[in-house]
């Protein structure tokens, strides 16, 4: 087959087109142009760009080299004023409404995979092939096409791409789903691949050191909408006295306990984020089990929305162990989830997903509204 293979720079996407090589298949190799590193954004306290680990200049220049060590053709898409407009600005709006956003679901599924599968079928490729640890499968008797987590579910990656349509999955391609990290990295060495020992990534790619406040607050300032930023307001507990101060609601996400600034004799969690009253709440660990919530944006991967609730196992965030749950459909496109057991720190934001076993049936964005 002709293939479009999305390059990251890292070793997963290396060795995947190192892998459809091997096997045949003719190649065009493309790496996407996100974020610029020396905007003056995602600097130091010096203004010198942090090191990124992903989507950087650096990792650019790994995928060329890649490209030209496996002899196939190679291409850079600049897609960073649609970065920043439809990843970028959507993640500070979210914590600024006192959200926690998880920015690479909608990264790979609105902008990545719509973007490169746009572009690889106006050059006649078969399909599109990522580095992702997953499985796509074709039910010839459904007429559909079924999502599966990577047989290696310590990398496991179905999380990010809940999002993906029919269309998308039907020219998807997973070479990594059945392998393991070490299998993959040995590929690399066998190939004699330069970025066969590089390290992975850890943090979003346009916040390498994870300190998503001060992005924040730096990119307002570069934007020149510092008014946009919560000021200082009230830490209280669930009855609303006042317990502390905090320096804005952008600089909290449920379950967290450290840097609260509170003397208290039992230890203290973000259980809420009120942004329109500009107010953290704080409580006892109990105060962070839930057993119900609502998700909004849903989308059925396994089937065609259903009418009657759904059992399932639920994961509320990446490293969640998927919980059995009820999914009630509800009007617009969204669904309540109903766990049979409570669960920690279901925080608003974030993306929920689906599953029956490995297999990925759907998923939806958590709200605030029950």
């Amino acid at each position: 087959m002709k293939l479009a293979v999305a390059m990251s720079g890292g070793v997963d996407s290396s060795a995947a087109a190192a892998i459809l090589k091997e096997q045949g298949h003719d190649l065009v190799g493309f790496t996407m142009q996100l974020w610029n590193q020396r905007r003056g954004i995602s600097v130091d306290e010096n203004g010198d760009p942090l090191p990124s680990r992903c989507c950087s200049l650096d990792d650019v220049y790994d995928a060329r080299r890649v490209a030209e060590e496996l002899g196939f053709p190679f291409y850079v898409l600049n897609l960073e004023r649609e970065f920043e407009r439809d990843v970028v600005q959507p993640f500070v709006t979210s914590y600024l409404d006192g959200e926690t956003p998880i920015p690479c679901v909608s990264c790979n599924s609105r902008l990545k995979f719509a973007s490169l599968d746009k572009l690889a079928a106006s050059l006649g490729c078969d399909k599109v092939a990522t580095g992702h640890y997953a499985r796509v499968v074709f039910d010839q008797t459904a007429d559909r096409y079924r999502l599966f987590r990577g047989r290696n579910l310590d990398k496991d990656q179905s999380y990010f791409l809940w999002e993906l349509t029919q269309e998308q999955l039907s020219r998807a391609l997973f070479p990594l789903g059945e392998m393991s990290k070490p299998e993959v990295r040995e590929v690399a060495r066998e190939h004699a691949l330069a970025v066969a020992e590089k390290s992975e990534s850890q943090e979003i790619c346009f916040v390498p050191d994870g300190d998503y406040a001060g992005f924040i607050d730096r990119y307002l300032a570069a934007e020149g909408q510092a008014e946009r930023l919560p000021g200082a307001g009230e830490i209280v507990d669930a009855n609303g006295t006042v317990v502390g101060r905090h320096a804005g609601v952008h600089r909290y996400t449920v379950g967290q306990r450290r840097g609260l600034g509170i003397a208290n004799p039992l230890p203290l969690y973000v259980t809420s984020i009120d942004a329109n009253r500009n107010r953290v709440v704080v409580g006892q660990p109990a105060d962070l089990l839930s057993s119900e919530f609502t998700a909004a944006g849903v989308n059925w991967v396994a089937f065609a929305p259903p009418a009657e609730p759904v059992p399932a196992e639920v994961r509320v965030r990446y490293r969640h162990t998927p919980a059995a749950a009820i999914i009630t459909p509800l009007a617009n496109n969204r669904v309540r989830v109903s766990f049979a057991e409570p669960q920690r720190a279901i925080t608003p934001g974030q993306a929920t997903v689906f599953y029956r076993g490995d297999e990925v049936i759907g998923g939806g964005w958590i709200t605030k509204k029950q």
